[in-house]
């Protein structure tokens, strides 16, 4: 008589892979003085435009004090942006150094291409009183687009939605003539850097 004995097979239980953290910069990056600053550079230099602009303007400003307005507050959060962005890139380690300097390079090349592009159309037209309505607008799409890049690449929900929103009214602002078109920048501009300046404070709260 043979004698057969069966072994079980164990039970195979499937062991589950690693769950992988979403990938995240190294040091978060802090936009609020950048968006205070640009803030205040929509708010006085559009404001100033949209106020001495016009068939009837409210009041009487020399010409270059809206300009001067806007560069000083422009100025201001591109320095900003370029001390946060630094304070990142010192603890920022492999790729993300790579990436952080791509995004640097791309505000150069952003606002050399909308120089070349301003510059060759008002030549062009034979119509250089265009710049003092392509300049705002074309800085507003060129730096809503750069936002979309840098909130994607972050993975900043902020940052991306605030891109949307200047991209979309600055061109849209387009449509309206002067003084108009400086009022949309003003209030729908000015107004989301000023929002995005406290929901930045709690979103930087909620990562600490």
């Amino acid at each position: 008589m043979s004698l057969s004995l069966t072994i079980p097979a164990p039970n195979a239980t499937p062991i589950p892979a690693p769950a992988v953290a979403p990938h995240r910069p190294a040091v978060e990056v802090d936009n609020r003085a950048t968006y205070a600053s640009f803030g205040l550079a929509y708010v006085l230099g559009h404001g100033a435009s949209a106020l001495s602009q016009g068939a009837t303007p409210l009041l009487d400003l020399p010409g270059w004090l809206p300009t001067a307005l806007l560069g000083a507050g422009l100025a201001a959060g591109t320095v900003s942006a370029t001390l946060a962005a630094a304070r990142a890139q010192r603890a920022a380690t492999g790729p993300d150094i790579l990436v952080g300097k791509m995004l640097g390079a791309s505000w150069i090349v952003g606002f050399a291409a909308l120089f070349l592009a301003i510059t060759g159309l008002t030549n062009s037209l034979g119509m250089p009183g265009l710049q003092s309505v392509l300049w705002p607008t074309g800085s507003g799409l060129v730096v809503g687009l750069l936002y979309l890049a840098e909130g994607a690449v972050r993975r900043n929900p902020l940052h991306y939605g605030l891109g949307v929103w200047l991209a979309l009214i600055s061109t849209a602002a387009l449509l309206l003539g002067t003084p108009a078109l400086f009022w949309v920048l003003t209030l729908a501009g000015g107004g989301a850097y000023a929002l995005a300046t406290v929901l930045e404070s709690r979103r930087l709260r909620a990562l600490a």
